[in-house]
């Protein structure tokens, strides 16, 4: 066999991360080097993600970028993997010539074969089975040493009209308790010490393997290992049972940081969307939960444009957002996407008019989250500290509250210094632009 020079690109979500960084292990262990950029590679592997329209450009915007790179002479081959590569398998061929080779969501196991193939100028397009992916393999992490994500299921079979994931990665697949927690132990002995539990619903976890949810099981043996922090990705309304609940509220490991995706809170919305529950259903829950967690922090996604939304229904969002003040959320415009319900239904929202709603939105949501951070000031908490930040002049991390790469950060100064992945207790002085600033109060574990 021979060994080549191979750049990874991923993009998406973080479960997309966790397949790419599957891929640069088996191709490591066939013994292909790694590099960190794509110049001076003999193969560029690109892992997309297809699933909305900004998502669909990134991915064509990095598969050109790249391209031009070929065209130079700095890059040998592309390969095109995961979800944009699932989605138009038949389309990318044509629309985008510069890729060499395609790899669906049912395939990332072929990469070696494919790297193989297409240095030999053979065709390579792999698209095996999306419902039969391995999600047990070994890793090469891409994230920081005291950072994981660990992914507990694949595919979903919630089936919500406005989106195409299930055709894309196929049904819910749990993997099995065993081999998370080997999985989850190996991190644990590396020095990880943020574990972030993930798919694209977790509490739906064990029902299709075992006939019963069985995440607040899993979270317990998780909890017995030595992580600091555990982060939960993302826990479906309907699903969140008074047990799980009391898990994450008496385990102190378990962050009460809970990323619940609502999309809507109008009945006739939700149930357009397929989405199981009520607003006075998702209401109850919400109070349930402040009540046996007064700290928490909710994230949730929400979707405006949908088709049927009108103003009553946009306005209806507006003053749940304004009461309920769910610190963080990611707000989307509606993208019709070509073979779901939604694409087909009658009264399409004008884009124009979403994109406005889309901006009135994201300010309300500013101005919860600036309430919010301006609530915390003069408080000290506990902040995981990731390096120093050259720009601010000053070390840089996250509370619980901050998940990485999609939440805020704590900016704070310090007297010597810090390793990243420490944790240090910094008292709040001022909020900048959606991030806090502070002081440090302390280390936690001077040993780090």
């Amino acid at each position: 066999m021979n060994h080549y020079k191979v750049a990874f690109i991923s993009l998406g979500c973080d479960k997309n991360r966790i397949n790419c960084e599957q891929m640069m292990f088996l191709a490591q262990a066939a013994g292909h080097q790694l590099l960190p950029e794509p110049e001076g590679a003999d193969v560029c592997v690109i892992n997309t993600c297809g699933f909305i329209d900004a998502a669909k450009e990134e991915a064509i915007a990095a598969i050109l970028r790249v391209a031009a790179l070929k065209e130079a002479g700095l890059v040998g081959k592309i390969l095109v993997s995961g979800c944009l590569a699932q989605r138009y398998r038949g389309e990318i061929p044509d629309s985008l010539p510069e890729v060499d080779g395609m790899l669906g969501t049912g395939s990332y196991t072929d990469i070696v074969q494919a790297i193989q193939d297409v240095m030999g100028e053979r065709p390579v397009d792999f698209h095996g089975n999306i419902n039969c992916t391995n999600d047990d393999g070994q890793r090469v992490l891409s994230t920081p040493e005291y950072l994981a994500y660990l992914k507990i299921a694949e595919g979903c079979s919630n089936c919500c009209a406005f989106c195409v994931i299930p055709q894309l990665r196929g049904r819910y697949r749990s993997r099995t308790m065993e081999s998370i927690l080997l999985e989850a132990k190996a991190l644990s002995e590396n020095g990880v010490q943020e574990l972030i539990v993930i798919a694209q619903d977790i509490t739906r976890y064990g029902t299709d393997l075992y006939g019963a949810r069985k995440l607040p099981e899993l979270l317990r043996q998780l909890c017995r290992l030595d992580f600091h922090w555990i982060r939960l990705h993302y826990l479906y309304p309907d699903d969140l049972t008074d047990e799980l609940i009391d898990v994450i509220a008496t385990e102190p490991k378990i962050l009460h940081y809970l990323d619940i995706p609502l999309q809507h809170c109008n009945d006739r919305i939700l149930q357009a969307m397929c989405r199981r529950g009520t607003k006075a259903e998702i209401t109850a829950l919400l109070d349930r939960i402040r009540a046996r967690m007064p700290d928490v922090v909710f994230r949730t996604s929400l979707i405006t444009g949908l088709p049927g939304e009108g103003e009553a229904e946009f306005e209806e969002l507006c003053a749940f957002l304004r009461q309920q003040k769910l610190v963080r959320a990611g707000v989307f415009q509606y993208s019709p996407e070509e073979g779901t319900p939604a694409a087909a239904m009658p009264d399409q929202v004008d884009p124009e008019v979403a994109a406005r709603r889309l901006e009135l939105l994201v300010d309300l949501q500013s101005d919860v989250m600036d309430g919010y951070n301006e609530s915390r000031l003069g408080e000290t908490v506990e902040v995981l500290c990731e390096g120093f930040d050259d720009e601010m002049g000053c070390f840089v991390g996250r509370t619980y509250a901050d998940s990485p790469d999609i939440d805020g950060h704590v900016f704070f100064t310090a007297a010597g210094d810090l390793s990243p992945g420490v944790f240090v207790n910094v008292r709040l002085t001022d909020t900048v632009d959606g991030d806090m600033m502070g002081e440090i109060d302390s280390v936690e574990d001077e040993s780090l």
